[in-house]
């Protein structure tokens, strides 16, 4: 009898942060008993907040019973996700019956503004923290984080490591360790500047100048979505 595969899927949308989607997708799609997709509303190509096309792989009304939903952040554009009642509603009706429900980057404020943190540990990037926590979220202060079957990661680049602790879930350690080896994951940044703790100061403020047009849309709409749920 052939084993049914474990079907994941990431929520996909204009304006994500392609690699909140790529860096888990590469890892969960190399267990030969997963099956990967790209969901949206149609099957039209979609950019992303840097440029790269897309292309969804199944529609909302065609998506299957999924046992891992996962939810990127994104730029600008994921502001409109999160007020979206279509999307919340797809994600909190896959929500009901997922093994796993996980999100990469501020994709995690998708899935508070869906219902689906309450009461749940999770992260984000370090720069949205302060916001996830104006939904009511208990934030904690970590690359990946496991609540029983919630399980989000932090900034952009976490979702490989999320991807790996999803697989070993799924799947059992030597697998996960099987999927770092081929990925040959064995990080050496050339500088120590991944957080604001190791970055310093004066490299932190020039990011958050740089970056302060998005995290005030943000931090608009969570206001918004913050005094809905209060």
């Amino acid at each position: 009898m052939t084993q049914q595969k474990v079907q994941i899927g990431f929520l996909v949308y204009p304006d994500m942060v392609q690699l909140d989607v790529m860096a888990a997708y590469q890892v969960l799609s190399f267990p030969p008993a997963t099956q990967t997709h790209l969901i949206w509303k149609n099957l039209e190509p979609i950019s992303s907040n840097e440029g790269l096309t897309l292309i969804p792989t199944t529609t909302f009304k065609d998506c299957p019973k999924l046992d891992v939903i996962c939810v990127p952040g994104g730029g600008v554009g994921q502001i409109d996700v999160m007020k979206d009642a279509e999307i919340l509603t797809f994600l909190a009706h896959q929500g009901e019956t997922a093994q796993y429900i996980t999100s990469v980057c501020t994709g995690s404020l998708i899935l508070a503004a869906a219902g689906l943190l309450t009461g749940y540990k999770a992260t984000c990037h370090w720069a949205f923290k302060d916001q996830l926590a104006m939904l009511g979220i208990d934030v904690v202060d970590q690359r990946v984080v496991v609540d029983r079957n919630r399980i989000t990661g932090a900034g952009v680049t976490s979702g490989i490591d999320f991807g790996l602790t999803l697989v070993s879930l799924l799947f059992g350690e030597d697998m996960a360790k099987l999927t770092q080896l081929m990925l040959e994951y064995h990080p050496e940044p050339p500088f120590n500047a991944g957080t604001p703790e190791t970055a310093g100061d004066v490299i932190t403020q020039q990011l958050l100048q740089f970056g302060k047009p998005l995290v005030d849309a943000f931090l608009a709409q969570t206001k918004e979505i913050a005094s809905q749920k209060s």
